[in-house]
């Protein structure tokens, strides 16, 4: 995600935290100290308020990463590529590979929202437990609350609507009862439109009525519905290119660059007569090593171009798709990782044969557009 740095790791993937999160923290805390710890526990000074609340939002960002946490460790457990997890204003996010099968499909997507329900009864029977035994009402007040957030947390997340891991839930019920995952992926992106529509209605009528919180729920609809729109876009394409071969779809021959060179002298001899933006690079015995982007060597500084190999500022093919001519164009692009963009390489043997892109997809589609009805 851009504006995200990496900050550690977490079951083995990388960990990154996105610039909001130091604002949300800072907000949850503003309205925990300033809010709810007076109502609940009246008579405290400002010092017990301001660390208490300091305390809470801290407890409620690392309950969110143990949220995600779940996903990337149950994925990890079904054999699931994951990326990496980032937090960020909305919660979360992990990014992975597609579930090879329904069953596993529910597994992570139920993990998370378990994990924050589980929490939140935790939390909200120690504050209780607390307060009972011990009369210490602060810690109770903020343990209270933090459960109340885990289990408000836990449930919204198991509306029906992708991204939402309840839209996830439904989209496995539905691929395991139908057999079809590209019709339950486009019901569970359509029913994630719909609920991102309904959300921003709802906080266009908060706003109106004088409640701030209602910018919360447009911006959260928001970003649910885009995210749906375009998770139904992949479902449709998948369904568009159901049995095609990526030897269907690859453009050949594909023009190359040596690895090896300085990016001076690759600027100069290949990347100037390029009409691509991004080309694959090939190692002393032919075989390819990665990609290199036009605007990645282009941000190279002038001082530096003479000693640098191309090679140290590609992308390495370790982190590209790579795909065979005879496997699925479907497979393939579940091979696809973010910030490579739509890209596979075509491989045969140590070979590079050929290489699909976002235009060659699009051709593909309007071929078979052309030749029959789409999915509804």
């Amino acid at each position: 995600m851009n504006g995200s740095v990496r900050i550690g790791q977490v079951v083995g993937v990388p960990l990154r935290m996105h610039w909001s999160v130091p604002l949300l923290v800072v907000l949850f805390a503003y309205g925990l100290g300033r809010q709810t710890l007076p109502a609940w526990t009246p008579g405290q000074s400002n010092a017990v308020y301001t660390f208490a609340s300091a305390v809470g939002a801290l407890l409620l960002m690392a309950s969110l990463l143990l949220h995600e946490t779940a996903h990337a460790a149950t994925a990890r457990r079904k054999k699931i590529a994951v990326q990496d997890v980032t937090l960020w204003a909305l919660g979360g996010m992990t990014r992975m590979g597609r579930p090879p099968t329904a069953a596993v499909a529910f597994a992570v997507a139920i993990s998370g929202p378990l994990t924050s329900l589980i929490i939140g009864s935790s939390a909200l029977g120690a504050g209780i437990g607390l307060h009972a035994l011990f009369g210490w009402a602060v810690p109770a007040a903020v343990l209270v609350w933090l459960g109340w957030a885990n289990l408000f947390l836990g449930a919204f997340n198991l509306l029906p609507a992708a991204p939402l891991d309840g839209g996830r839930v439904v989209q496995a019920l539905l691929w395991w009862r139908t057999g079809d995952r590209e019709r339950a992926d486009r019901v569970a992106s359509r029913s994630g439109q719909i609920v991102g529509g309904l959300l921003m209605a709802f906080g266009w009528i908060s706003l109106l009525r004088g409640a701030p919180d209602g910018l919360w729920l447009i911006f959260v609809g928001l970003f649910i519905a885009i995210v749906a729109g375009a998770e139904r876009q992949r479902a449709v394409i998948h369904t568009e290119l159901r049995g095609v071969r990526v030897a269907d779809a690859m453009s050949s021959p594909v023009t190359t660059g040596a690895d090896w060179l300085t990016v001076r002298h690759f600027i100069d001899e290949v990347a100037v007569n390029s009409r691509h933006s991004v080309m694959p690079l090939l190692d002393f015995e032919g075989r390819p090593s990665g990609i290199v982007q036009i605007r990645r060597l282009a941000r190279t500084p002038e001082a530096r171009r003479e000693a640098l190999r191309v090679r140290e500022v590609a992308i390495p093919l370790s982190q590209c798709a790579v795909a065979a001519p005879s496997d699925l164009l479907s497979e393939a692009l579940d091979k696809l990782r973010p910030g490579t963009g739509m890209r596979i390489l075509v491989v045969d043997g140590h070979h590079l044969v050929g290489i699909v892109t976002a235009k060659d997809i699009s051709r593909l589609i309007q071929r078979h557009t052309l030749g029959g009805q789409g999915p509804d």
